[in-house]
């Protein structure tokens, strides 16, 4: 039985990144940027007006406006000491202007403007590349973010390179399972940990196949293997313990793997494996619903990310104050069920391994290194979100 750290260090190994394509940055949201983007332009490419009112050169108390500028119909030419070029936000402002009087400070008849007294002294111009300038670049890897979509688009964008997303084969193994709205036998149960890490994979980028469920023979077994010859990435759903009906693991072994660990010091979710299937990564979870979740957020989610060329490193820390006691951990590393508000976390009264009730009321896994002692409300601990 390996640690988490040695764990992790396993699945990076496997999680070779993958190839790249081009897409139009209208389909990019969540992808992963797989080369540099260059602005074409400056933003903004004129210097732009930030307020409605009058654009002038000079410093008069009266203006005689000799025009008018627009978004998307600008003013042309200079304009002299005593002239005023009436201006909306985001219109190009005059060549030589210096500033924008905004209208609030001034009285308009006819053609004339008299600015008032206090007027607000701000130049009110937003100057050529004040957000970015030509040449601008957004760097690589990156999960594009609806922020970043809109920055791109200004760049004047209109494809970009993203890495390709993985196609991940997920094989529920069972007798007892069936799938959600099937009618279940007294001794069946509903397959739910598919669902759950489907959810799980395509939430970090991936692409999700479900297979049928897998019996619990080795016939079944290599048929699903067979299945998922094509995929990035195999993932078995349980299986993988040493019961007379846990096949996965040798099943998969007749059919090449090179397994690269089994069973994990980390609870829920001891029984994990992992390894190559004939060059293709496999992960084998558990079966346990909640011990399939974690090991789906501890793992999964940091492997799917480095499969898409982000960097290999787990799942993200951070701190918050315990507001109940926890008592002393095992010795496997322990990832507690927990909801986390602000700077205080609370861990779940129930961690039992099967109660998936209570990971759908968590937001947070609270981390317990082995052998941790007893805590106090108040006191530190580490966390990883949903």
């Amino acid at each position: 039985m390996i640690s988490v750290d040695e764990a992790h260090g396993h699945i990076f190994e496997l999680a070779t990144p993958l190839g790249t394509e081009t897409v139009p940055l209208r389909t990019a949201s969540g992808r992963v940027l797989a080369e540099p983007l260059l602005a074409t332009r400056s933003q903004p490419p004129f210097r732009a007006s930030v307020m409605d009112g009058y654009a002038v050169a000079g410093e008069a108390e009266t203006y005689s406006v000799v025009g008018e500028s627009a978004a998307g119909r600008g003013f042309e030419g200079a304009i002299g000491p005593e002239d005023a070029v009436r201006i909306f936000t985001g219109a190009p402002v005059p060549e030589n202007a210096t500033r924008v009087i905004i209208q609030e400070d001034v009285a308009r008849q006819g053609e004339r403007i008299r600015v008032a007294d206090g007027a607000d002294q701000e130049p009110y111009i937003r100057e050529v590349g004040a957000d970015f300038a030509a040449g601008f670049r957004i760097d690589s890897p990156r999960r594009m973010l609806p922020a970043d979509i809109a920055l791109a688009a200004s760049m004047n964008v209109p494809e970009i390179v993203v890495a390709r997303r993985p196609q991940v084969a997920l094989i529920a193994t069972g007798d007892e399972l069936v799938v959600p709205g099937e009618s279940p036998r007294p001794d069946q149960i509903i397959a739910s940990n598919a669902f759950g890490l489907s959810a799980i994979v395509e939430s970090e980028g991936g692409i999700a196949r479900m297979l049928p469920i897998c019996a619990d023979t080795a016939r079944s077994l290599e048929a699903a293997f067979d299945m998922a010859g094509d995929a990035d990435l195999i993932v078995t759903i349980g299986g993988a313990s040493v019961g007379d009906h846990d096949l996965v693991a040798s099943a998969a072994h007749r059919m090449g793997l090179e397994r690269a660990f089994h069973k994990v010091s980390i609870r829920p979710g001891k029984p994990m494996m992992a390894g190559r299937l004939n060059g293709t990564p496999m992960v084998g979870l558990p079966g346990n619903p909640v011990s399939s979740m974690v090991c789906g957020h501890v793992f999964l989610r940091p492997m799917l990310r480095a499969m898409q060329g982000l960097e290999a490193r787990p799942l993200a820390q951070r701190m918050a104050r315990l507001s109940a006691s926890v008592g002393a951990n095992g010795p496997r590393e322990h990832y507690m069920r927990a909801k986390v508000s602000d700077d205080l976390i609370t861990p779940a009264e129930r961690q039992d391994s099967s109660l998936l009730t209570v990971l759908s009321g968590a937001n947070a896994l609270i981390v317990r290194p082995p052998r941790a002692p007893a805590l106090n409300a108040g006191d530190a601990v580490s966390f990883i979100e949903f």
